[in-house]
């Protein structure tokens, strides 16, 4: 028999919401048959069998919340398979090892999302505190250092000692190390509850956080907790803009295609990034990352939350296809109906709330991107040029730099790209 898991659909992912089976017991499974929608805190996505066999028993009804990654969700009979015996922790690793879906802690079989083939379970080994070898899984990993404890300090109980998640979460009850913060002297944040701010209870109504609010949450606080980052900020006239804007449009009635202010933006972006790639890089423990093409995320708000769909190698794409692209996703986000591959990555993101009417905002950087450009409304200002009081159609941007990876000279040069290509909009076309 062979359990079949509930699977990490993104490396965040650490519950989900079964919605839907495409099998029942008794059916016959192969690889790479669908058997399974799960939900996930931004999208639906289908998800294939990676063994084959007869399906024994649904072990988790479809419509299930907060089904924890790895939970196993189904079992098959396979011809002749019985789940393998737990190897006995081996004196010397494989020479080379894969590493797991997050959150993946044993030999069991797990869903994969379509197009996405299943990966080993054997991890890159850590060095241990004694020069040694120390396995953990990813969601270990993670645990450890949000608590700050040393995994080298904490026993494994997975296949061949391998730390798992429980091993983690035992160790932080047991206070086998110190966290973070308080060996670095400082005590951590306590969190109070709303009785406890002045707030009473019954004077207002509590509505439960779903998986995206909790990632959004998680994600955005660490975010601005870890990433040292300051804003920088420019004005562009984009009465030109709005003229090419009018024209292009006119060219592409015939074709049922409409080029948005955001498209611009986006294409605009991507070319600066080009010209000033140093801006286009993103901070990793083992260096900087200086990214061959320029992928960016626009934040796009759906029911509960935002996310950010990406236009990959935008600066190789037309203004037609830019705004094709970016309205299919648009779409497919708020439907979620994205794929992972879709909304996560990106080496830029463009955050626009001019349609609201907001003026000037700074957004937070969407790690492990290098900057985030908040993009204002355009609205009529008075300006002076050659001496003279005129009127202008203004736009306000904000660069969010991460200064590990963006100095201020690179951000200034990006918005010096930027704005002469949004001000004169055949630049970005030459």
């Amino acid at each position: 028999m062979t359990d079949i898991l509930m699977p990490a659909l993104s490396p965040t992912m650490e519950e989900g919401v079964l919605a839907k089976w495409h099998i029942k017991a008794g059916d016959t499974v192969k690889a790479g048959d669908v058997i399974a929608e799960i939900e996930t805190d931004k999208a639906t996505m289908e998800v294939e069998a990676v063994d084959e066999g007869e399906v024994l028993e649904i072990l988790v009804p479809e419509g299930s919340e907060n089904v924890k990654v790895n939970t196993p969700i189904a079992r098959l009979k396979g011809e002749g398979a019985a789940p393998a015996p737990a190897p006995k922790p081996a004196e010397a690793p494989p020479a080379k090892a894969e590493p797991a879906p997050a959150g993946h802690e044993s030999g069991q079989a797990v869903a994969t999302p379509q197009g996405v083939k299943a990966a080993s379970s054997a991890l890159a080994p850590a060095k241990a505190g004694d020069g040694g070898r120390l396995f953990a899984s990813p969601l270990a990993r993670r645990l450890a250092a949000q608590a700050g404890l040393n995994l080298a300090s904490i026993k494994g109980t997975g296949p061949r000692g391998r730390i798992v998640r429980r091993d983690v979460e035992a160790a932080g009850k047991d206070g086998a190390a110190a966290p973070a913060a308080a060996q670095a002297g400082s005590e951590p944040r306590k969190v109070q509850s709303l009785a406890q701010m002045g707030i009473p209870d019954g004077s207002y109504d509590l509505v439960p956080l779903d998986g995206m609010r909790k990632a959004i949450a998680r994600r955005l606080t660490d975010s601005f907790r870890d990433v040292p980052h300051f804003p920088l900020t420019i004005d562009c006239e984009i009465d030109g803009l709005l003229a090419s804007r009018a024209r292009v449009n006119a060219m592409l009635e015939k074709d049922g295609i409409k080029v948005s202010v955001n498209d611009f933006i986006i294409k605009a972006s991507a070319m600066a990034l080009k010209a000033v790639p140093e801006a286009n890089a993103s901070y990793s423990p083992e260096g900087i990352a200086m990214h061959h093409h320029a992928d960016v995320a626009m934040a796009v708000a759906i029911d509960g939350g935002l996310i950010t769909p990406i236009i990959r190698k935008a600066e190789t794409k037309s203004l037609s296809q830019i705004a094709t692209e970016s309205k299919d996703l648009a779409k497919r986000a708020r439907d979620r109906k994205l794929k992972p591959e879709e909304f996560q990555g990106g080496t830029f993101s463009v955050s626009n709330l001019g349609m609201f009417g907001i003026k000037a905002f700074a957004s937070i950087i969407n790690e492990p991107q290098g900057a985030i450009m908040s993009v204002g409304a355009g609205e009529q200002r008075p300006v002076v040029k050659n001496g003279q009081l005129a009127v202008a159609t203004v736009m306000t941007v904000t660069l969010t730099c991460d200064h590990r990876v963006v100095d201020g000279a690179i951000g200034a040069k990006f918005l010096q790209v930027f704005k002469a290509m949004i001000e004169d909009p055949v630049t970005m076309l030459a």
